[in-house]
């Protein structure tokens, strides 16, 4: 199988050039990505453990999905296409925030990327590919927050850095909307 291509950009998202996925992690160069946030009813979030045999972070819990999208694609269909490919089922998305983090790893790695949140709305049970995903579960945010901080080590170094700032942007919609 093709390596796949990342989108290079500036920091104002604009397309730069393309790169093998690898390369650019080794080289931490800023590329595009999206982060899919998928809520149920009660509102809680669908995190997904990580394969194990994932070349970075593998076991390692984070948001519902995530990756790169292709070149000529929208943030909205590349999240329900790694929606279905690692989760198993598709759901209507909506673009949230977005913005530029740097996450390196141990093995020499390094997520630089400009990433948009999708958010999404399920209540059904996934159909998780064991190729991407070990396990899944929902969780409130507040108790993601707090587990967190007692085990920050189970989580995706991406995803600590992603959740703090969308808890924040979850928590000033909340405040307009009960104002």
């Amino acid at each position: 199988m093709k390596e796949e291509n990342v989108i290079l950009v500036n920091e104002n998202d604009e397309q730069i050039g393309l790169m093998p996925k690898m390369e650019a992690h080794e080289k931490a160069l800023l590329h595009r990505a999206f982060s899919v946030f998928v809520f149920n009813s009660k509102n809680q979030l669908m995190l997904q453990q990580r394969a194990l045999d994932k070349y970075h972070s593998p076991g390692l819990w984070t948001n519902t999905c995530c990756s790169h999208q292709r070149e000529g694609e929208s943030n909205i269909q590349a999240g329900m296409r790694r929606l279905q490919e690692e989760m198993g089922f598709v759901v209507d998305l909506q673009e949230s925030i977005s913005f530029i983090y740097k996450a390196p790893f141990d093995n020499g790695l390094t997520e630089h990327e400009y990433d948009h949140i999708v958010i999404g709305k399920y209540n059904g049970t996934p159909e998780i590919n064991p190729d991407e995903v070990a396990d899944w579960k929902w969780m409130s945010l507040e108790d993601v927050k707090n587990d967190m901080v007692k085990n920050p080590q189970l989580y995706t170094e991406w995803f600590k850095i992603i959740f703090e700032k969308f808890y924040q942007h979850i928590n000033i919609l909340d405040n307009e909307s009960n104002s």
